[in-house]
């Protein structure tokens, strides 16, 4: 029971230290029972400029694709030498050898030189089709 204990409370401390609700902006106290019920007058958030969907349909099926299926977690981060959406030095020997060569070997998998490709990206989950659309997707947006 003495064990217990400790890792109670340190549990208890983490959880507490997890609140999932942003604090207020300031901490201010209604002075009447009226203005406690009336809603607040807040500003709407900025919105930041929503990406547009490609045209292509194939395009926009990639990109939901690479957005949604885990392809973005190494891409975006150049995790193993995996070239970042847009790097058009990165891409420019990659998209050179075609989009049928780069679907190829993220299909079944790929290491050379400047990194590795897992197969299917480690997502065994997904089809064929929905690697040659995430392929063609940042292809296009790198070139």
């Amino acid at each position: 029971m003495k064990r217990f204990l400790p890792v109670f409370a340190v549990g208890m401390l983490c959880l507490g230290a997890c609140n999932l609700e942003k604090p207020p902006a300031k901490l201010e106290f209604p002075e009447s029972k009226e203005e406690a019920a009336a809603p607040a007058e807040t500003a709407a958030p900025a919105e930041a400029p929503a990406a547009e969907a490609p045209a292509d349909p194939k395009l926009a099926a990639g990109k939901t694709v690479y957005e949604t299926k885990g392809c973005n977690g190494c891409h975006d981060a150049g995790m193993m030498g995996a070239p970042k959406p847009g790097d058009k030095a990165a891409w420019k020997d990659r998209i050179a050898q075609g989009v049928d060569v780069m679907t190829k070997k993220s299909i079944d998998g790929f290491t050379g030189k400047g990194g590795m490709m897992p197969a299917k990206g480690g997502n065994a989950d997904l089809t064929d089709e929905e690697v040659a659309n995430a392929v063609a997707y940042l292809a296009e947006i790198s070139k």
